[in-house]
């Protein structure tokens, strides 16, 4: 970039210049030094991106697909932020949070915030929720030193790609356990579906567990099925199931008939 002139966005997203005069105020100290040459200065040290080794100086120079995890002050909140970048722009953005219900309603906003902002820009803005904004912190960190997951891929990957992280049913992969001291593990969520059963040997340890497929499940009513038969095409189960001495269900401890 020429002395003197700076990079601007327009609100097309394209990015233009303009004249910035510099006033610089030096105190005496400085004024009254001696020049010596600046003799070894060898520029941004290159960053992968895209499968190109990139000398980042300005924003428009950062492109690539890369995930953050941010979490609340309390911590009762986390959440994982997903953006695909292309020339300093945020083309895609996925928000997926858990462990706090108000949450839900920050990441819909920040879902319509993020798209089109500069990442300067979504790191300077307020995305409703601490654990979001932690979340863009922790991105810009990866995504400026060039760790991506499109490090290494030619013209990165493509808008859609962080949609492709949720699978085929568009749902987020979470897992939801507890355990206590007196009575032991419950599997409650897993990355299947929602626990409905697990399976018990003669020593009462887990070896497999049943579930439901919610995501297949709702489906399924929308195309016609009725409760009963979606339900019956969404199980399935993992483990040794068959060779269970009782199956209990997880939330109420109800023994389940094979």
């Amino acid at each position: 970039m020429q002395p003197g002139l700076c990079w601007f966005k327009s609100p097309g997203y394209k990015y233009g210049m303009i004249e910035r005069s510099f006033n610089m105020i030096y105190s005496r100290e400085v004024e009254n030094m001696c020049t010596v040459a600046q003799g070894v200065h060898h520029g941004a040290a290159p960053i992968p991106e895209e499968a190109k080794w990139v000398q980042s100086k300005e924003v428009k120079d950062i492109s690539g697909l890369t995930h953050g995890v941010g979490w609340c002050a309390p911590q009762q909140g986390a959440c994982k932020l997903t953006l695909n970048v292309k020339e300093g722009i945020i083309q895609e953005a996925l928000v997926e949070t858990i462990g706090c219900s108000g949450m839900t309603h920050s990441a819909a906003m920040a879902a319509e915030i993020l798209p089109g902002l500069t990442v300067l820009e979504a790191l300077n803005t307020d995305l409703v929720c601490d654990a979001i904004n932690t979340a863009m912190r922790e991105l810009f960190l990866q995504i400026v030193y060039g760790r991506t997951q499109s490090a290494f891929s030619e013209d990165g990957l493509p808008i859609g790609a962080g949609l492709e992280d949720l699978g085929k049913g568009l749902r987020s992969q979470v897992g939801t356990m507890y355990g206590t001291l007196k009575k032991g593990p419950r599997y409650l969520e897993m990355a299947e579906g929602y626990v409905t059963a697990i399976a018990l040997d003669k020593n009462n340890e887990i070896i497999g567990y049943r579930f439901v497929n919610l995501g297949k499940m709702t489906d399924y009513i929308k195309k016609g099925d009725n409760p009963t038969t979606a339900y019956e095409k969404s199980t399935g189960q993992y483990g040794r199931v068959a060779d269970a001495a009782k199956l209990i269900d997880p939330r109420t401890d109800k023994e389940i008939t094979q």
